[in-house]
């Protein structure tokens, strides 16, 4: 039995949490996301994969996954190759056991790369790139339409192991998202975070850190209000 699947006693738990009629339509939505998703891990190459409801994988030539990648559903993916007149070659990669919960939004037309044991909230959106150009040369003109702009800005995005990013949150590239950290949610993560790091707020600041001797998340004193200097963020990251 893989950890995607409820144990006896979950099942007995979710057919009584609920009226008898909709607790039976749930099992059998899950067990026909459960047939279509053993199907697709042969596909991918993706051991143990779950994709529940409405999850679209689009560009998965240029998609890795690993394995027991679980999504509760409205999952999307997409590694963007082409884009009007617009060529890419981009890279999405999943560690082993990463789990999403609903409505996650992953685009790339560069790189994307989260590790093992990451948990995504609801209503996440990660990127390396948006509608349009709005530094250095060629910016884009206000008066065309966004969706008719090129693709472009951004960068890689780097979500290390074990990392929790909570609900509706957007995270866009260049960024690097250390081990063991928490983004609050809600947050706009837009430059690094530091290992076992707690940030939040828009745009994420640093609020508390692990320290290891003593076992406890430990509050930074430039908090979410306060904007950090150039030497406690790299004080941070030491």
């Amino acid at each position: 039995m893989d950890e995607n699947t409820p144990s006896p006693g979950s099942l007995r738990h979710r057919l009584s949490a609920d009226p008898l009629p909709w607790a039976l339509w749930l099992l059998l939505r899950r067990m026909a996301s459960k047939l279509k998703s053993g199907w697709l891990a042969r596909v991918f190459h993706a051991p143990n994969l779950y994709l529940g409801p409405g999850c679209i994988i689009q560009g998965s030539r240029f998609i890795h996954f690993g394995s027991n990648l679980y999504a509760q559903g409205n999952l999307w993916v997409h590694a963007v190759s082409t884009w009007d007149h617009q060529q890419f070659h981009p890279f999405v990669s999943f560690g082993n056991h990463v789990s999403f919960s609903e409505r996650v939004h992953i685009t790339s037309i560069e790189r994307i790369e989260i590790g093992n044991y990451v948990l995504v909230g609801s209503g996440v959106y990660i990127g390396d790139h948006h509608h349009g150009s709005y530094s250095g040369e060629h910016q884009s003109d206000p008066d065309i339409p966004p969706i008719h702009r090129p693709l472009a800005g951004g960068g890689p995005v780097l979500i290390e192991d074990e990392v929790w990013i909570g609900d509706n949150s957007v995270i866009i590239g260049p960024v690097s998202i250390g081990r063991g950290a928490i983004i609050g949610a809600n947050s706009v993560v837009r430059r690094d975070i530091p290992e076992r790091t707690i940030v939040a707020g828009a745009p994420a600041r640093p609020i508390k850190r692990f320290n290891p001797a003593t076992s406890q998340w430990e509050r930074i004193d430039a908090g979410i209000d306060a904007p950090l200097s150039a030497e406690q963020f790299k004080d941070l990251r030491a």
